[in-house]
């Protein structure tokens, strides 16, 4: 046996020399090094200011009911803690990728009791046997699988801490989403309430022999569209608020009571560097890891296509009772060398290494257009913000001037200088400017938000501990 052990041995030394050559020719890494050296502007093509990006957006926000909602909503949003599942699953598969890099012991032990037919007798047996199998990472394959995995919990749990950040700009936009609603619910009974008073003067005059037939159809009508709008707002409210309560892992009951204001924002956030995007916005740093995890599986693909050697040492008793086992007398013990080399396999190594190849410059492209989206997104919300706020300012300006003239217009129709539909009609303009400027009100809160999550801003909330999830603490 030992000679038998020495001949494995020197057999697998003489293929270790004759693949070391190939070894040394093979890259490590096929990843195209222009990805590390992508030309980058000095500043936002919006903004000249570098300034760092704050990390504490959502302290800034002066709402307990917020805050509140925001950390129940990370302890109990059902798809982030679906999400935080893949994370410890993928953390499983890394401790088992990492496992194949040490030796496996196995023991086991039998006991059994056969009869002869013979002479009609019965024997007892048992046996006992300790093995020990281990796989030499020569070429460095389990290593890059074991790579591999880890890039690939890494890119998990980027990508986790990329869906907390989500799931918090989701809540505080719902959430002002509702406030606006609510705004606009306010707006429109304000609204029924005026063209219930016009309808009363004009139905009033038309009896007195003031005022023709048609004024006070007109007024009906447009009371009647007045709470029509009124009845789709509650309803589109309702639907809000029950969006507002799933994102917070609630029962969509629709009656989250939510009374707060619309602030205006004026003041200008710092945007950092783009260059600083790269390693800040967990979305980024996910593809990049991901991109990483398919160049380790091409070089765990290569090396798939060289020989493998293996060890197997064994020790074992047998005896007719168990309490013979481990005696000595009959303890018997073997160590096995095992070298396995790809002989033919009709191109399915190499057709692997090239799947695998490809899968790396895909994903190379994959991450570039992440990166470049995030980019833009950050370009189009600076953008956007500035136009939201020059049109603010005309909004503000035409509500004013809206609100003077329907009040002139009616005003003059009592005097009868102009008909009931020039009324309407101012009446509409100073209505429609009211609710644009509430309108762009949240939406210059929703963009603000939206620019802090495309900057890779981090949140603060009070509850630290309330940021992780632990699926296994329920």
């Amino acid at each position: 046996m030992e000679n038998r052990f020495r001949i494995h041995i020197k057999h697998s030394v003489m293929i270790v020399i004759a693949t070391t050559m190939l070894l040394a020719c093979s890259s490590t890494s096929e990843l195209d090094k222009n990805i590390r050296k992508i030309d980058l502007p000095a500043t936002w093509q919006e903004s000249e200011q570098n300034l760092q990006v704050e990390n504490n957006w959502l302290e800034q926000l002066d709402s307990p009911q917020v805050q509140q909602l925001v950390r129940t909503a990370l302890a109990s949003n059902h798809q982030l803690k679906i999400q935080a599942y893949n994370v410890e699953i993928q953390k499983q598969q890394m401790i088992i990728s990492g496992s194949t890099l040490w030796p496996s012991l196995d023991l086991s032990l039998r006991s059994g009791r056969n009869k002869y037919n013979d002479s009609g007798t019965y024997a007892n047996s048992s046996a006992v046997n300790l093995n020990l199998t281990y796989e030499l990472d020569l070429w460095g394959k389990l290593s890059a699988a074991d790579q591999q995995a880890n890039l690939t919990f890494m890119a998990e749990q980027s990508s986790f801490e990329q869906s907390k950040q989500q799931l918090v700009v989701d809540v505080v936009t719902t959430w002002f989403a509702v406030v606006e609603a609510e705004k606009l619910l306010s707006l429109y009974q304000s609204r029924v309430k005026n063209s219930q008073q016009n309808l009363d003067i004009i139905e009033s005059g038309y009896n007195s022999g003031l005022s023709e037939a048609l004024d006070v159809y007109l007024t009906r009508n447009e009371l009647n569209n007045e709470l029509t709008r009124v009845w789709e707002q509650k309803a589109v409210k309702t639907q809000l608020i029950r969006q507002l309560e799933r994102l917070v892992g609630e029962y969509p009951t629709g009656t989250l009571l939510v009374e707060a204001d619309l602030p205006l924002l004026t003041s200008d956030i710092p945007l950092g560097l783009p260059s600083e995007l790269i390693s800040r916005k967990p979305k980024l740093k996910s593809s990049w890891y991901l991109l990483l995890a398919k160049d380790a599986g091409l070089a765990y693909a290569h090396k798939q296509r060289f020989p493998s050697l293996s060890f197997t040492a064994s020790v074992g008793d047998s005896g007719i009772a168990i309490d013979d086992l481990l005696s000595g007398a009959s303890l018997a013990w073997s160590l096995l060398g095992n070298i396995s080399a790809p002989v033919f396999n009709a191109g399915r190594l190499a057709a692997n290494e090239e799947q695998a190849r490809l899968a790396l410059k895909q994903n190379e492209q994959q991450y570039l257009e992440h990166l470049y989206n995030a980019f833009t997104e950050v370009e189009n919300v600076v953008t956007q913000e500035k136009s939201l706020k020059n049109s603010y300012k005309s909004m503000l300006a035409a509500q004013e001037n809206a609100k003077v003239a329907a009040t002139l217009s009616f005003e003059q129709y009592q005097s009868g200088l102009v008909n009931y539909t020039t009324v309407l009609d101012a009446q509409s303009r100073s209505f429609d400017a009211q609710s644009t400027l509430i309108k762009l009100k949240n939406r210059l809160i929703a963009n603000r938000i939206q620019l802090h999550l495309a900057l890779g801003g981090d949140f603060t909330v009070s509850d630290k501990t309330a940021t992780t999830i632990n699926p296994k603490a329920e």
